[in-house]
């Protein structure tokens, strides 16, 4: 059963199975946000993803940063990510086209940030989403 399923601008469906949420800076009890602890918390979501689905390539869309015009600390200037971090497994139709399509599909599993609890669906998902590279990304499996 999938969550949702997403229209890829290359024209493939893909289907969300599973959605992992979290504030990005939740727990973080001291400091700000910055460039150090923004990618730390990037690389760390990537990480965890390939642990969670260790026979999955993993894919990390690059968040958006803003720099709001508040003074800079000991770390460098304020940087923000979006306040939700996402990591999601999606499957889809075998790519090689000389696999049986009852007996293969194909899986990656993708890391992103965005602004809201939203589910991405149709074609109303994040652009960054939708503009995912399935063919050069996926890996095929069998069932």
């Amino acid at each position: 059963m999938s969550l949702s399923r997403i229209a890829l601008l290359s024209g493939r469906s893909i289907e969300l199975t599973e959605l992992r949420m979290s504030s990005t800076y939740g727990g973080m009890l001291e400091g700000y946000p910055c460039k150090p602890i923004n990618d730390m918390k990037v690389s760390g979501l990537q990480r965890q993803a390939e642990r969670a689905f260790p026979s999955t390539p993993v894919y990390l869309i690059p968040p958006s940063r803003e720099y709001p015009d508040q003074t800079a600390g000991a770390f460098g200037p304020v940087e923000v990510l979006p306040p939700v971090a996402c990591l999601g497994a999606f499957r889809s139709t075998a790519i090689a086209p000389e696999l049986d399509p009852v007996l293969h599909r194909s899986a990656l599993t993708v890391v992103w940030f965005q602004a809201g609890l939203d589910v991405p669906s149709g074609e109303d998902a994040n652009l960054a989403l939708r503009s995912i590279h399935w063919e050069e990304l996926a890996q095929d499996y069998e069932l």
